[in-house]
């Protein structure tokens, strides 16, 4: 058995690994696809750190194993040894690669005849490289920031590149006020950990150029990392255009119909609708403050007559009657203004083709290395 500290081997290869720590700790940041199996609950966790505080080390280690013996560390073991016979080529790992993943460790030997690798420096290490990894990427490689007005195809476009680097994806947000998802967003640290990945494995497979939408400090409520956000205010700029009915046409399909049908596969078809009914009004509300207070109680009243009629008729047409007002009297001068402060950053500018062609020529040698 060999413990490994190869993490961007775990990484690029996507190793399974068994997280040992507390669900409380791996609620508040892990890594992909990693499943929870704990050496201690929460309770537990919180007895034996109360004891280490008061008491010291060897009393604390003895309360844990008194904690887990007997019926509960049968199981914990018999979950473990699951996990370890289908995923052979797995690893476990605690927080910092210490007591916690060696008793894992020993236990599944001499009570499941399991020799498992541990990840040595465990979490934190792992945590580390991956925020290495994305400063790093921001220091050697170039980036282009893609640009235009909302409703132009600006995801779809990233999604096409292999130079794409889709925060929306990994934050699991539409950008925007209306972009919010039914299943929620990831904690800041996991969105941290999914881009860094992105970015390694695309560095690996010789990618030498990043593409990344135009999304300002946050998506939703994650933050673009501070390294990568400071290089992109200075990267240069695509601008993607597409004519106004089409960008309508593609908001209607994305935040109405399709984010109606995504509530309703969670919540069911009448709790579903109302849950979307809720959140597209309440996103509105959101621009309040900036629409002022009659537009925005116009725009809210041609919102609730399409929600009446779509729920009724099942008919979303009448959601581009808001949609259209939004984009001219909010939207578009907002991105108009921040296209023009920035005009001298713009490299190119095309209709969606154009635009995509362009960027996938732009991808050429340079000096950002895997």
């Amino acid at each position: 058995m060999e413990n490994l500290a190869d993490y961007r081997h775990i990484f690029l290869n996507d190793v399974p690994m068994m997280d040992v720590r507390a669900p409380v700790e791996f609620a508040q940041g892990a890594f992909p696809a990693v499943v929870n199996l704990p050496l201690m609950d929460d309770a537990e966790r919180q007895q034996v750190g109360t004891c280490y505080k008061q008491r010291g080390q060897h009393a604390a280690i003895a309360l844990g194993h008194t904690l887990v013996s007997g019926d509960i560390k049968r199981a914990r073991i018999q979950a473990w040894a699951e996990f370890a016979r289908a995923h052979p080529q797995g690893v476990l790992y605690c927080f910092r690669g210490g007591l916690r993943s060696q008793i894992v460790q020993q236990w599944l030997q001499s009570e499941a005849g399991i020799d498992y690798p541990r990840v040595i420096g465990g979490y934190k290490a792992m945590r580390t490289f991956l925020l290495q990894t994305t400063q790093v990427a921001a220091q050697e490689c170039r980036f282009v920031v893609l640009g235009g007005l909302t409703g132009t195809g600006k995801t779809e476009l990233i999604e096409q590149l292999a130079s794409g680097l889709d925060l929306e994806r990994h934050a699991n947000h539409r950008g925007s006020s209306f972009g919010q998802r039914v299943s929620g967003q990831p904690a800041q640290i996991d969105f941290e950990n999914q881009l860094a990945i992105d970015i390694l494995k695309k560095r690996a497979a010789g990618q030498r150029l990043f593409v990344v939408e135009d999304e300002g400090r946050h998506v939703g409520r994650c933050a673009v990392p501070l390294e990568l956000r400071l290089c992109l205010e200075q990267a240069p700029m695509v601008y993607v255009e597409e004519p106004f009915e089409a960008r309508v046409e593609r908001i209607l399909r994305d935040y109405v119909v399709a984010q109606c049908a995504e509530f309703c596969a969670a919540q069911g078809e009448v709790q579903g609708f109302d849950a979307f009914s809720a959140r597209l009004l309440e996103s509105l509300d959101k621009l309040h403050k900036r629409l002022g207070g009659d537009r925005h109680q116009l725009l809210r009243a041609t919102m609730l007559r399409a929600l009446v009629q779509q729920k009724a008729q099942g008919d979303a047409a009448q959601h581009r009657d808001w949609i259209t007002a939004l984009l001219r009297c909010y939207y578009d001068p907002m991105y108009a203004y921040q296209r023009e402060s920035r005009a001298d950053r713009i490299e190119f500018q095309g209709a969606y083709g154009e635009v995509l062609a362009y960027l996938r020529e732009r991808a050429g040698p340079s000096s950002c290395q895997s």
